[in-house]
């Protein structure tokens, strides 16, 4: 019996499209199955395609306004309503810039289009308006940090950590303290880039829209003195000089790991444009100099006259630049912070608004601790006033409000969990003032 011949046997065909081997220009082989270069690039697109929307989820989110910025600060920030304000606007303005430069003025081009299209162009004015578009398609809005001035507690920190929330970018605390001049001792700036890229999960371009918020600036100021000229101020004017250039905008080699560059160390490039920085401190001594340039502290005969005394509550509202480079900041790096808001001591209606109001409110989070216990805990109204006036008295601020808290319940949280028949904790003036212990209800209904 005859056996048909095939001319093919042993040559190798794509598993996808069935090519031979001799009718495409590369064939990928393996355990039994191959693939054509075609095949693998057509892989390749669809695998793209399908990782292209979670990219671009950030951009096509609509922006929050600066109302709905303020009034979410509001749930969660008490008081400080003009910080609030200027922190809304500042925060808009710059996610706003950042919206622009990635869709580099779209909203431009598409307008003189129009104009184009319907032949507006035979109009003077139409012309005249689409070449100040032609303008502002050019024009490159610089960028806006912001400086946060205000005594230690009054909510500095707490509404950079909630701007970020808001704004769902990643968001790095760092101490100006701790960083030294390139070469020194200590943490160089690019360190502070180094954590934002790992809050940000390792995704460049997410750190680079990021929030840095940069604590205890003011003691990074010129120091004074007699000695200043015969040693290297690497912790203080020497930061501010290698701030100026992350602040305004550069690309910066951050490290992956580590927090010294040498040539094995494997690095990054972050383009710091779009990183918006928060720089804070209490400055103490500032408002003496602006009381002094507004002659609020003059005397003698040549003392200037005020019909108006400014508030010494005020005065840091009245703050210059060039009372900042009196207090030390460099006027280059002073430049570099053009949005400032002055941050007040909080009052006591204040501190009682921060114990009870805000969704996350420190009375509400340690019920939601005992009521894991089944327990209910009850602070009565005397009680809240008064922890609020023992943090006055301290000149704590709301940061001093929790480790109030944490005294006053120690000793009941110490024995609650020990305790099955416990129902209910009363927190009233007296135990806050340390009279007598905190009352502890159980389910006969008798305080013990």
């Amino acid at each position: 019996m005859g056996r048909v011949i095939s001319y093919n046997d042993g040559m190798q065909h794509c598993a996808f499209c069935g090519k031979s081997e001799h009718e495409v220009r590369k064939l990928v082989a393996g355990a039994g199955v191959a693939i054509c270069d075609s095949c693998i690039a057509l892989c390749v697109d669809i695998v793209v395609q399908e990782d292209r929307p979670e990219e671009y989820v950030d951009e096509q989110r609509p922006l929050a306004t600066p109302m709905q910025i303020f009034e979410a600060l509001n749930r969660r920030v008490v008081g400080q309503e003009e910080a609030k304000r200027t922190l809304s606007v500042a925060v808009y303005n710059h996610f706003k810039r950042v919206r622009m430069e990635e869709s580099d003025n779209s909203k431009f081009r598409d307008l003189q289009q129009r104009l184009e299209r319907n032949g507006y162009r035979d109009s003077a004015r139409d012309s005249e308006d689409v070449a100040t578009h032609d303008d502002l398609e050019q024009v490159s809005v610089a960028k806006s940090n912001i400086l946060l001035l205000g005594p230690t507690g009054v909510g500095k920190t707490y509404l950079a950590q909630t701007l970020a929330r808001i704004m769902d970018v990643p968001f790095v605390i760092t101490d100006a303290t701790t960083l030294t001049q390139a070469g020194y001792v200590g943490d160089d700036v690019e360190t502070m880039l180094q954590r934002l890229l790992a809050a940000a999960d390792g995704d460049i371009e997410r750190a680079q829209h990021g929030i840095i918020y940069i604590d205890e600036i003011d003691k990074i100021a010129r120091k004074s003195g007699e000695n200043t000229s015969l040693t290297r101020d690497v912790s203080g004017e020497g930061v501010q000089q290698a701030l100026l250039k992350i602040l305004e905008g550069c690309v910066a080699s951050v490290p992956v790991e580590g927090s010294r560059k040498h040539k094995e160390l494997e690095t990054v490039s972050i383009d710091t444009k779009d990183i918006l920085f928060i720089c804070a401190g209490a400055f103490v001594g500032l408002d003496q100099i602006v009381a002094r340039r507004c002659g609020t502290r003059e005397s003698g005969f040549s003392a200037s006259w005020k019909t108006q005394p400014i508030d010494e509550r005020e005065l840091l509202n009245q703050v210059t630049a060039d009372d900042l480079t009196e207090f030390g900041l460099l006027s280059e790096f002073v430049g570099r912070l053009p949005v400032m808001s002055a941050l007040h001591e909080l009052t006591r209606d204040d501190l009682v608004r921060i114990l009870t109001q805000p969704d996350n409110a420190l009375v509400k989070q340690y019920r939601k601790l005992f009521a894991m216990d089944g327990v209910d805990l009850l602070f009565t109204d005397e009680a809240v006033e008064a922890i609020a006036e023992l943090s006055i008295e301290r000149r704590t601020g709301a940061r001093g409000l929790r480790s109030i808290i944490e005294r006053i319940l120690e000793d009941v949280m110490f024995q609650l969990p020990s305790l099955s028949d416990a129902a209910e904790v009363i927190v009233d003036e007296d135990a806050v003032r340390g009279r007598h212990a905190v009352q502890i209800i159980y389910d006969d209904h008798q305080p013990h």
